[in-house]
């Protein structure tokens, strides 16, 4: 958790001192100077990212060792992995798109999300009970945290193609907004990323339901869980299919992917700590 708020301080420096830095080139000293730090900063984020990954990396698996099982039987394990895979997308992003810009929501989300861990979430390793001994409950699991970082990067996209827009419409393009992508790139990026991810959370779905039919007898049982599972899965579904035959992009768009994030989100975290069903066996 502390390298991830290392992490994510240095990419607030990042963006704190591109603030006020024009589109253009400047021309006197000092905002070069301020173009250096920025550069600086943000090289320190990723670094300290990749330390984070690391040393979450290596928790999950000791986490594994000790337990002597997949270390995704309760609500602690699944977000400490959840995060080491949006942490290891993110650095993804940055070889291979230049995404730096996602550093600040996602090193944010993720020093939030471990505190949460370690402060709210964490239980003594323990046995699984008898029905999570299935190959689909691990493919499940992998599944899940995978659509989880994809839909959390293209929701960071999401919110940061709200904030370029509105200053482009102003001809306020200024400080960090100057080096994130035009909107028309940020609403594309986070499209391609959800479409990545929506097959992955079908995928999700179904072999969590190949696994209750072996571990309850019945492919569904409407619990809350699955419930909140097939209402991001609709909302997703939703934004996907008015982008490609009502041609919804932009502003639309973006808030209809974080509305569908939110339902994710309450199904992650809401639903374990607010409702009883067949997944009460996550230790929260």
């Amino acid at each position: 958790m502390v390298c991830y708020i290392i992490a994510f301080a240095l990419h607030s420096a990042e963006w704190g001192f591109a603030r006020g830095l024009a589109a253009e080139r400047a021309s006197d000293g000092s905002e070069d100077a301020k173009r250096i730090n920025v550069d600086l900063y943000g090289r320190l984020g990723v670094a300290a990212t990749v330390v984070a990954v690391a040393a979450n990396i290596v928790g999950v698996v000791a986490r594994g060792i000790a337990a002597g099982r997949a270390p995704w039987g309760n609500m602690y394990e699944f977000v400490t992995a959840a995060m080491a895979f949006l942490s290891v997308l993110y650095l993804l992003c940055v070889w291979l798109w230049r995404g730096r810009w996602l550093g600040l929501g996602v090193t944010g989300l993720c020093a939030l999300m471990m505190g949460l861990a370690i402060t709210s979430f964490y239980v003594e390793v323990a046995p699984l009970m008898p029905a999570l001994h299935s190959v689909w409950f691990i493919i499940h699991i992998v599944a899940a945290v995978l659509a989880a970082a994809a839909f959390n990067v293209a929701g960071v996209a999401s919110v940061l193609y709200l904030v370029r827009s509105r200053a482009e419409r102003k001809g306020e393009i200024t400080g960090y907004l100057a080096k994130v992508p035009t909107s028309r790139r940020l609403d594309l990026f986070a499209h391609r990323v959800t479409a990545f991810a929506f097959p992955i959370w079908t995928f999700t779905i179904v072999a969590g339901a190949i696994w209750a039919q072996y571990a309850w007898g019945r492919f569904w049982n409407w619990d809350p869980k699955e419930t909140w599972s097939f209402i991001t899965w609709v909302f997703y579904a939703g934004y996907l299919h008015a982008a490609l035959t009502a041609g919804w992009r932009g502003t639309r768009a973006a808030v209809l992917a974080l509305i569908g994030l939110a339902t994710f989100w309450f199904n992650f975290v809401g639903v374990n700590l607010l409702f009883s069903g067949l997944h009460s066996y996550s230790g929260i």
